[in-house]
């Protein structure tokens, strides 16, 4: 099963099931915001998104995909 977070240069946001409910958490750490009138989600500039393997227990391998 994958797992996603967003992180920003400064700020790494928390693995999340599905990414819907990383995107609506993004803007926690200042990784981007949903779009009130489309529902897309808009990451900020440097926003990156990992996806792990939950099934990994001594910590992703991460793959970075830009978002």
């Amino acid at each position: 099963m994958k797992r996603y977070r967003f992180v920003t240069p400064h700020r790494t946001g928390k693995w999340y099931s599905d990414l819907q409910t990383a995107q609506r958490h993004a803007c926690e750490i200042g990784a981007g915001f949903l779009d009130g009138m489309t529902g897309k989600f808009v990451a900020y500039v440097e926003t990156m998104l990992e996806v792990g393997n939950a099934d990994d227990v001594t910590g992703p391998k991460d793959q970075a995909l830009a978002a």
